[in-house]
């Protein structure tokens, strides 16, 4: 069924603020992860502003759907989107990374209203989502618990461990969301770690598999719809995305910008394609 123009239309806008607000917290002459914020930006625009039931005046409820961030270095990215929800003050971007900040370089359980665990050691986000998941299950929660993944991730063992273990154990309210964006820090993932057939790899774990264009709002929203339908197996959603999306210059890059000095020309160059 299609989704009302005037929805779609809201998310993609929602998109354009997060990638503004990740060059916002990245900052004039600093290093940030700009190409896997701006890749998986129209997704999490569409989990923290369609789909997730959360409430930033009770960021602890108990039936909160959980988000996490495996792919933990695009921090950025999170607390665009928990400062747009009103988490915590719209200014508090500008200060990301400062010592004594609320928000570090990666996500901080303890420092940040809204994060629902401490990620940035790659591969181990999505055992803690299932850690999760089988918990709330026990305690009778109806939640669902979203991990956002890189594909450069895929190379760490751990993933794998979670992801047979998940489909064992028929965790349904567990879901992965792949972000397929075909780089990582040093170029592109098909030189550097390639892994073939990813699809048919998550679909024997016995999960559920979504592959869709992560860049397409319409196919993000059913994707995310299509994932709460229970039949008993955990879904992973492979979202094809570019990296540094929406900024020609990173898009054109090796590896997407992966980790890139802002200098003033690129801040004003990126300010501008959102004002």
């Amino acid at each position: 069924m299609p989704y009302p123009p005037a929805l779609i239309e809201d998310l993609q806008d929602r998109a354009r603020v997060l990638r503004k607000n990740v060059i916002i917290s990245i900052g004039k002459g600093n290093f940030g992860h700009l190409g896997g914020s701006f890749s998986a930006a129209d997704i999490v625009a569409a989990l923290f502003f369609h789909k997730m039931n959360i409430d930033p005046k009770n960021p602890k409820m108990p039936n909160r759907d959980r988000f996490l961030l495996s792919k933990g270095h695009v921090a950025v990215l999170q607390y665009s989107a928990l400062a747009e929800l009103g988490y915590f003050p719209h200014d508090e971007l500008k200060h990301t990374k400062h010592i004594g900040s609320m928000l570090q370089g990666h996500p901080d359980l303890c420092k940040t209203p809204g994060v629902e665990a401490s990620t940035g050691s790659l591969g181990q986000g999505l055992s803690i989502g299932l850690g999760l998941a089988l918990g709330l299950r026990l305690d009778g929660i109806k939640s669902n618990v979203y991990v956002l993944v890189g594909d450069g991730e895929l190379a760490e063992g751990q993933i794998w461990e979670a992801a047979m273990a998940a489909g064992i154990f028929k965790t349904e309210k567990l879901v992965a969301i792949l972000d397929k964006n075909n780089a990582q820090a040093m170029g592109k993932t098909e030189k550097r770690f390639p892994i073939d057939k990813i699809g048919e790899k998550w679909a024997a774990f016995g999960w559920r598999v979504i592959e869709i264009d992560g860049h397409n709002m319409e196919e993000i929203v059913t994707a995310l719809d299509q994932s709460s339908e229970a039949d008993g197996r955990p879904t992973v959603i492979i979202a094809n995305t570019v990296k540094g999306k929406g900024f020609k210059v990173a898009e054109d890059h090796e590896a997407g910008f992966h980790n890139v000095l802002l200098t003033e020309e690129l801040y004003m160059q990126a300010m501008a394609l959102f004002e």
